[in-house]
């Protein structure tokens, strides 16, 4: 439900009149320069990993201005954030910053969250504030890039029970996930082909379902034999986020977000439907009948704890926090099957998400703890929004009317009873502004 969006680049800034960095070591001018450069730089990486959300960004930014002895002014749609610093005496600079966002790199908001609190706390200048974020901005990835594409792997190797509970699902799912991964992997060393990279990727995992995998019909349709290499391209969280903006009322940002979103899921659709023209297969053949279960309960049960090593290795998140993923994961889980017994699919992914986010917003206070998104994202995967999406646009175009609909209709529901419910979790923790993060009603965290 996550990919990597836009170029791997660094945030671009623009500066109208004096460069927000420019200042000299003296000067009237130099102190408001220092503090407009560190916030302008901490704005675009939060603006960059910023794919689950951007409720965050104000917040942060504006807490840590004040910190520093400046108001801060925050103008936030998707992609852009324009922020006006002024100190006391009236002087002021204002900087626009330009981010692709995406949450490829969750290592970078674990880092930042003591950061922040130490600048908030008044224990760190703009200058060192400013030194500690060359070295967040500078520091490699956690993982090579070889457990980047094991995660992946593992990630759809998790999640591909839920789709079909076969041994024939896991089997595909291993060879069609090793081959996304692989161009994921290699789209971050290609930015032209992290443009096109959803299209690239459902295009491959299509034709090489349907020239190898989905010839019998019992081992059930080709697009639930396609989905789980394809979850991790999948705009699920994008598409919850977008409708948690719009609730907490940012309707410009979440209506932006929720464009791009759909925008994402047909072009994974239509990479899968050329690869039905690129093999002569009929489109008649995009159906989404599930083949009968024939895996253990055991592995059912075991296939979270792979997600969750997936989702750490794929989002670059720091292995100390690998417990805490995983409790929630297994939470998540077990709050919506049992609440989905008792009150139906939506309204046990609603409970869920109120529980993950309560859950997770108490979890992640204080300055040593977990960044709220962390804890968040890989339980919410578990609620697979995206997949119904996929499932749909898919089947709908195989001619399959009522059952693409169906599941059109379902995610429409679904995003909402998420995004509803993460408003709901984080409401229900009382804020408390001492040494942690306030709730903030969204799957940002």
């Amino acid at each position: 439900m996550a990919r990597p969006a836009g170029d791997p680049q660094e945030p671009v800034v623009r500066v109208p009149g004096r460069a927000a960095g420019g200042g000299t070591d003296g000067g009237p001018d130099a102190e408001l320069d220092r503090i407009a450069s560190f916030l302008t730089r901490l704005t675009g990486l939060l603006l960059r990993t910023s794919g689950e959300g951007s409720e965050l960004i104000a917040r942060e930014v504006g807490a840590a201005g004040r910190a520093l002895g400046a108001e801060v002014s925050v103008l936030l749609v998707m992609e852009t954030a324009t922020l006006t610093v002024t100190v006391p005496d009236g002087r002021a600079r204002t900087v626009i910053v330009y981010a692709a966002p995406e949450v490829a790199r969750l290592d970078r908001i674990a880092a930042l969250k003591p950061l922040v609190a130490d600048v908030r706390a008044g224990r760190a200048g703009a200058a060192e504030a400013s030194a500690r974020l060359d070295r967040i901005e500078m520091a490699p990835a956690p993982y090579p890039w070889w457990l980047k594409l094991l995660g992946i792997v593992l990630f759809s190797l998790g999640f591909a029970p839920l789709m079909q509970p076969t041994w024939y699902e896991l089997g595909t799912t291993a060879v069609l996930a090793t081959l996304a991964a692989a161009l994921a992997v290699a789209s971050d060393r290609v930015p032209r082909l992290a443009r096109v990279l959803p299209l690239v990727a459902s295009l491959a995992v299509s034709v090489v379902t349907l020239e190898l995998f989905a010839g019998d019909p019992a081992h059930g349709g080709p697009v639930l034999l396609m989905l789980p290499a394809l979850f991790f391209f999948v705009p699920g969280d994008y598409l919850s986020a977008a409708a948690a903006e719009l609730g907490a009322g940012l309707i410009t940002t979440g209506a932006i977000r929720l464009v791009y979103a759909v925008f994402l899921l047909v072009q994974l659709g239509v990479g899968v439907l050329l690869g039905v023209y690129g093999t002569g297969t009929s489109t008649r053949a995009l159906f989404d009948t599930a083949a009968d279960a024939d895996l253990p309960r055991w592995v059912l049960f075991a296939s979270w704890t792979v997600f969750t090593v997936g989702t750490l290795l794929a989002f670059a998140i720091p292995r100390r926090f690998f417990w805490h993923l995983l409790a929630l994961v297994y939470l998540t889980v077990a709050v919506q099957s049992a609440a989905t017994a008792l009150v139906g699919e939506t309204g046990g992914t609603f409970v869920a998400a109120v529980v993950l986010a309560a859950v997770a917003t108490l979890l992640s206070r204080g300055p040593d703890r977990p960044p709220r998104l962390l804890l968040v994202l890989p339980g919410f995967f578990t609620l697979t929004v995206g997949s119904l999406g996929m499932r749909g646009l898919t089947t709908l175009a195989g001619g399959h009317v009522v059952d693409g609909f169906s599941d059109l209709l379902e995610l429409v529901l679904v995003v909402t009873a998420i995004a509803v419910g993460l408003v709901l979790g984080a409401t229900l923790v009382p804020d408390r502004k001492a040494g942690g993060e306030p709730p903030v009603p969204s799957s940002s965290g």
